[in-house]
């Protein structure tokens, strides 16, 4: 189901919230960038380091706003 405008990026993190939040399709593509970090901020150690940080989200939200 890969579609030319969406990156590698996308398709991956599409099934590995299917597979960690049980999301289908539908939900994935209706959550927001911060329901994805919400969710799989409860699969990371408390003190691990961030390879996705705050800053990276903004810009995506930026680029990417919803609605």
């Amino acid at each position: 189901m890969a579609d030319d405008r969406l990156g590698p990026a996308a398709i991956k993190l599409a099934g590995v919230m299917a597979r960690v939040a049980g999301w289908r399709p539908g939900e994935f593509w209706a959550a927001t960038p911060a329901d994805v970090r919400a969710v799989l901020a409860g699969w990371v150690e408390a003190d691990a380091e961030a390879c996705f940080g705050g800053a990276a989200l903004a810009a995506m939200m930026e680029r990417f706003p919803d609605g």
